[in-house]
């Protein structure tokens, strides 16, 4: 009694695939740098002084009011901006929606008395 064997064929050589490293560019900044908590002058030396710019005021038809500074006008100039823009974005959206629901649940309603008064037919007959 012999063994039985297998002849199997020889091996098909296969390319492999070349897959290159992934790159990616990677976002840079320049740091920003704060100075530190206890910054002093050094010694021997005078603080510079600086006169501040007159406050702009009205043209002449107005009385001579003064404007705020810039760092108040600035952030309520974008706040004011910014709500009358996004009131202006927001009302036809809101208007769409509560058209919509307006008419389904008139639909709904249409349905409900419909079968309301089928019922009424059909208990009076």
């Amino acid at each position: 009694m012999e063994i039985p064997t297998i002849v199997l064929p020889d091996p098909i050589p296969l390319k492999t695939i070349s897959i290159p490293l992934p790159t990616a560019d990677v976002p840079s900044y320049t740091p920003m740098v704060v100075p530190p908590s206890d910054l002093r002058e050094p010694e021997g030396t005078k603080p510079v002084e600086t006169a501040e710019p007159p406050k702009p005021t009205l043209p002449p038809p107005f009385p001579p009011y003064p404007l705020p500074s810039p760092d108040i006008l600035v952030p309520t100039v974008i706040t004011a901006v910014t709500a009358v823009a996004a009131t202006t974005v927001a009302t036809p959206i809101i208007q769409d929606i509560k058209e919509k629901i307006t008419k389904f649940l008139n639909n709904k309603i249409k349905k409900w008395k419909e079968q309301r008064k089928k019922k009424k037919d059909s208990l009076v007959k």
